[in-house]
């Protein structure tokens, strides 16, 4: 009992000290917390570390908040419902069975759980905890969110629906009865699955910090380190332009080879300006600005825009529309990005080529795809695409490799990942996952 107790209680530690500020983690570590807290009757006298006279209450927090906790948990990690108020009031509504439970142990001789009332409220809330995760694993659009959740569902699904059986049916037929002995079963059997995904996968984003949270560390000390470098440069720069320009007044008119020289460092001093300008611009924290925009029509006019360029490189596009949904976005970024992903896909195909966009959509969210038949990337560069400053195109004299971390940072903005995939030869694709809060509504096909 007390092995049981310790694995849940590590889990839940885990959790938080990986990521304390994850509402997603937080309700997980409540939850386990919860559920161990049943094993510690196995510290009851005759061992004698715990009276006995606690022993109800312990298995009244086991057996009312682990429920509680396990829905809330799966209504947060699959974001149903939208909205913190929504989800506020929910949580003060679900506990209301819990404080009902508390009045009738109260009242009750021996403060014993009434387990015909427990099951009524339990078994329902364990129910719609699987059906929670199993409608986001059939609606999720993004593969690496779809393992995610294919992930905890395997681990949390059998378990819940165990444990309902086993406990809360259970001690409804045979009060008395050793549940823990089959539980067991199925506690070991989560722990062992979720410690060999963790590993392998990532659960709850605990591999993901290993692999992700260097990029996202990057990244804000680089956008802090750019905002300071570009502070300084433009002050040192604009001391430059105008010593160049008291110092080309105060020549005479026949020195002339003296100020072509001035000049070529004016002309230096600007472009430095500009350039540090548009690498503000790309790393500088933004704000989003989001409005509704029928993604078809959007696209469409982004080509439109896009054509002069594209056919100047003798390159071909086609715009593949499945639906035509709505989405919240910001226009301004996301055009930018949609620019980015363009122009990384022309440059690609320096001698010319085919593009494609779709776009996709259905109840799990909104793709769009960028694809280009250029020469791919590496395999080994593959996973440092998104990092600032990372180029696999050093040869291009106004590429400072932050096109793809700008279009990471908009997407992670936006709610939404992006994802690439890459073949040496053969060419690129880049889709950009918008989630399904971001979605208005999908129109159909006859929609003009």
């Amino acid at each position: 009992m007390l092995y049981y107790v310790a694995a849940l209680w590590s889990a839940a530690a885990v959790l938080l000290i990986h990521q304390p500020r994850s509402t997603v983690n937080r309700w997980a570590a409540f939850f386990l917390l919860s559920a161990g807290t049943g094993g510690l009757t196995d510290l009851l006298q005759p061992v004698g570390f715990i009276d006995p006279v606690y022993e109800p209450w312990i298995q009244f927090l086991n057996h009312t908040l682990t429920p509680y906790g396990v829905l809330i948990f799966c209504m947060v990690y699959t974001r149903i419902p939208e909205g913190i108020k929504r989800l506020r009031s929910l949580k003060l509504g679900l506990i209301v069975p819990v404080m009902i439970m508390l009045v009738q142990v109260l009242l009750s001789t021996d403060y014993q759980i009434h387990y015909g009332l427990l099951f009524f409220w339990t078994a329902p809330y364990y129910v719609c905890s699987c059906i929670l995760l199993l409608r986001a694993l059939s609606q999720e659009m993004n593969p690496q969110k779809r393992r995610s959740l294919l992930i905890t569902t395997v681990i949390m699904v059998p378990t819940l629906l165990g444990v309902m059986l086993l406990i809360n049916v259970g001690y409804l037929i045979w009060p008395n009865y050793d549940s823990f002995q089959y539980v067991s079963l199925f506690i070991l059997y989560s722990f062992v699955v979720a410690l060999i995904c963790t590993f392998v996968y990532g659960v709850l984003g605990v591999k993901l910090k290993i692999e992700r949270d260097p990029l996202e560390r990057t990244m804000e000390a680089v956008t802090s380190g750019t905002s300071m470098l570009n502070h300084s440069i433009k002050n040192e720069l604009g001391k430059i332009a105008i010593s160049t320009e008291n110092v080309k007044q105060m020549l005479p008119q026949e020195h002339d080879s003296i100020k072509d020289q001035l000049n070529v460092i004016t002309h230096a001093s600007e472009h430095l300006l500009a350039m540090m300008s548009r690498i503000q611009r790309q790393m500088i924290e933004f704000r989003l600005v989001e409005e509704a925009v029928r993604m078809d029509a959007w696209l469409a006019e982004v080509l439109r825009l896009e054509q002069d360029f594209l056919t100047k490189h003798r390159v071909t596009f086609e715009l593949q529309i499945s639906q035509k949904p709505w989405l919240l976005i910001d226009r301004v970024h996301m055009k930018e990005t949609m620019g980015n992903l363009i122009r990384n896909a022309v440059e690609a195909m320096p001698e010319g080529g085919h593009l494609i966009i779709r776009l996709r959509a259905d109840r799990k969210g909104v793709a769009v795809t960028v694809k280009d038949q250029g020469i791919g990337i590496p395999r080994v560069a593959q996973s440092h695409v998104f990092e600032p400053f990372y180029s696999t195109k050093a040869h291009h004299q106004h590429n400072y490799g932050l096109g793809l971390s700008y279009v990471y940072k908009v997407m992670k903005k936006s709610g939404g990942s992006v994802d690439i995939e890459s073949v040496e030869g053969v060419g690129t694709e880049v889709t950009l996952y918008f989630p399904r809060s971001a979605m208005i509504r999908i129109a159909g096909r006859e929609e003009a």
